[in-house]
């Protein structure tokens, strides 16, 4: 009797650990979607619904993919009010090919429309010293930068996703 009752324990705790197994395996595959094209969206575990990568988002409201350190790829935005939310894991700063550098805190909000990103809080550029930046817009092959007073750059130069290096301090 204790030989029937073991193995049919055993198989019972067999069975409990595939299904563990399986769903864990779920989960991480949800994590990533396959979409057409081949492009990954993340999914928001939250709101259970695809998120497209934070760079595609951009590309659509006519911004350059390399506006936001690589490490920025969790974000959130509503279609509804524009609130753009976006999480970096550390504050750190960005060299562009222009040789312009900008400061990012570790969560960078803003309002997002076409060619436009306004109310910005977590960014600063800097100019001989650091200012923060309220407005970008982009607009015919520039970058306009508001802090005080529009200072345009070359958008070429934000075409590349580069990375951050980490700082002490926004």
């Amino acid at each position: 009797m204790d030989l029937v009752a073991g193995k049919m324990g055993s198989y019972w705790l067999g069975q409990q650990a595939n299904s563990q197994l399986s769903s864990v395996s779920n989960d991480i595959n949800s994590l990533s979607t396959s979409i057409e094209g081949g492009t990954k969206w993340l999914v928001n575990k939250v709101k259970g619904k695809a998120q497209k990568p934070l760079t595609e988002l951009l590309k659509e409201h006519d911004f350059p993919v390399g506006l936001f350190p690589r490490e920025a790829t969790d974000y959130e935005f509503n279609e509804e009010t524009k609130k753009l939310l976006v999480h970096i894991p550390s504050a750190c700063e960005v060299t562009y090919r222009d040789q312009s550098v900008m400061r990012f805190a570790t969560t960078v909000t803003g309002n997002l429309e076409k060619g436009k990103l306004s109310d910005i809080d977590g960014i600063k550029t800097k100019f001989i010293i650091w200012l923060k930046v309220s407005i970008i817009s982009s607009e015919e092959g520039k970058l306009n930068f508001y802090v005080g007073i529009t200072r345009s750059r070359d958008r070429s130069a934000y075409e590349f996703v580069r990375d951050g290096v980490t700082v002490d301090k926004f």
